[in-house]
């Protein structure tokens, strides 16, 4: 069990939370969660003791051990991969170095005879001798390749690191578990395994995520930081989602009571205060007026980006036919000898074990590449929008967010058009003036997204659209591709974003493709039990 109790955190005149008192105990699974900058994160290093509070306190269960995952992937570069997961556990593994010290001299002693027996009383009793064997389960379950388990880390690609450091954080049955954004860099499988994993943990889980699904099937209880405090509700996203709107709802009629009441009272006062006969009733309902408290409502941290796909014109009959595409990068093979028809008001997500393969397919759609053979068609009546999932070419140089944005805006547009435009996407005031040097990676986003919306455009390529993006925005664009009315392609790692929005399931395998007309949910449900489809066209 974790309390905190009267914490409060400011930076400057800016309240993040203040006065909290919380308390998060065993067999609980809790999503914090908050708009951007509200304190997450901030909150969790609070908690794990890697940062103060202004004031409060937080104590934890006697001898209870907290793990939080790490996110500095460049920490352990000169570890192994097998030795960096059991650091998790900092007693166990400081025992094992010790012990593995002492057998290795050349005059052991005596003293070291007893020594060694402390040491493996306190090995056994910590289940060190099945520390290594643990470790290994837990990579594997999390897509680590068992010939990389001796290898160090620096040798690794940044995404194997960051499932290193998650087991890391799993290993060894921490009694408090802190995450901050686990699912990144996941693939569907192993998301699937933490999320059993966590179902099965009986000790008290703290998570931050913006993966909607992932909370749904994971949390009982959600710790929601707004309005400068943190609340808890039992159930999961959704559940939570649904309360505070209710409650938002109940205080918003509430307060409009109150202020319709007051208009009474000063209606009637001003009326009748004059009015001898009436003088006596004007009294009391001066008195009741004096009485009578109106509280603002409280402002939201929470912003909703307004994202809206306008089409121009709707697509004709001819959407996309491609045939016999194939490609090679760095000598892999992407894809080869693809054969696929793009129909009317399809909402096609493109997925796969390999996200390269997919980004090289759209960036091929959208002209950015070449195949290396294959040829594909585009209709006459077809205006394509591509959405990149690395972005950074367009915000080379040092323009403002309005000049920026009008490069992409209709040609009889001022600038006022823009800032009206970036105003709905959350850059009002002088965020409409920053730099696009200084943009952090979910602004870039939300800047993509005005162009894409500006295009007017009757086909959407997107590529990764809800990466960087907070819980928030991941809503407004989820929304605004489910009322689309003409043709999505697209690639996430979002579960609740691709089943709600994909009508139509394109695996890319090395085999070919899968090509299904059906929900995600039901494409992985065949999956699971051993095959979503038939490949359409062998490699």
């Amino acid at each position: 069990m974790i309390t905190a109790t009267n914490v409060s955190l400011s930076y400057g005149k800016r309240v993040i939370f203040k006065d909290v008192n919380i308390k998060f105990t065993p067999g609980n699974c809790y999503g914090l969660i908050g708009a951007n900058g509200a304190g997450k994160s901030t909150f969790l290093k609070i908690l794990s003791g890697k940062m103060q509070g202004d004031k409060g306190d937080i104590s934890v269960g006697a001898r209870q051990r907290i793990a939080m995952l790490n996110q500095d992937q460049f920490a352990f570069d000169e570890e192994l991969v097998l030795n960096t997961v059991i650091m998790g556990h900092k007693k166990l593994y400081k025992i094992m170095a010790e012990r593995e010290a002492l057998y290795a001299k050349s005059d052991f002693s005596e003293a070291d005879g007893i020594r060694s027996g402390e040491l493996e009383a306190e090995f056994g009793e910590m289940n060190g001798y099945e520390a290594e064997s643990e470790a290994a389960v837990l990579l594997s379950g999390l897509g680590v390749e068992e010939e990389m388990l001796h290898k160090k880390m620096k040798e690794l690609e940044s995404g194997d690191k960051v499932r290193i450091l998650l087991a890391q954080a799993l290993f060894g049955n921490p009694d408090i578990l802190l995450l901050d954004e686990p699912t990144n860099h996941l693939d569907i499988k192993s998301i699937s395994w933490l999320e059993d994993f966590l179902s099965r943990f009986q000790n008290t889980v703290i998570i931050v995520s913006h993966d909607r699904h992932f909370l749904n099937q994971v949390c009982t209880h959600m710790a929601d930081i707004d309005y400068g405090r943190i609340q808890v509700f039992v159930g999961n996203y959704d559940f939570w989602y649904q309360a505070s709107q209710l409650q938002f709802r109940q205080r918003e009629s509430e307060a409009k009571k109150s202020e319709a009441k007051a208009k009474e009272l000063k209606d009637f006062i001003q009326r009748f205060s004059s009015n001898a006969s009436k003088a006596k009733q004007a009294t009391s309902r001066k008195k009741l007026l004096e009485k009578l408290t109106i509280e603002d409502m409280p402002i939201s941290s929470r912003k909703y980006p307004f994202i809206v796909f306008n089409p121009e014109r709707p697509c004709g009959d001819v959407i996309l036919e491609i045939t016999g595409l194939s490609k090679e990068v760095d000598g892999v093979t992407m894809f080869k000898d693809l054969d696929l028809t793009v129909n009317k008001g399809d909402k096609i997500a493109f997925v796969g074990a390999n996200s390269l393969a997919k980004s090289t397919l759209f960036q091929i759609l959208a002209g950015e590449l070449e195949p290396d053979s294959g040829t594909f068609r585009w209709g006459v009546t077809i205006t394509k929008a591509y959405f990149p999932k690395e972005n950074s070419v367009y915000f080379e140089g040092d323009m403002d967010l309005v000049t920026w944005l009008n490069q992409y805006s209709p040609p009889k547009e001022d600038p006022s058009f823009c800032r009206g435009f970036l105003g709905k996407m959350l850059f009002s005031g002088e965020d409409a003036l920053k730099k696009t040097s200084v943009l952090s990676g979910g602004e870039k986003v939300r800047c993509m997204l005005s162009k894409t919306m500006l295009a007017g455009a009757n086909v959407l390529i997107l590529d990764e659209p809800t990466n960087h993006l907070d819980l928030e925005s991941i809503t407004a664009l989820n929304n605004g591709l489910m009322a689309f009315s003409e043709v999505a392609l697209f690639a996430s790692h979002d579960h609740q974003f691709v089943s709600t929005v994909a009508n139509r399931i394109v695996e890319i395998t090395p085999d070919g493709i899968v090509d299904l007309t059906i929900g995600f949910d039901d494409y992985l449900e065949g999956k699971e039990k051993g095959g979503a489809g038939q490949v359409s066209r062998a490699a």
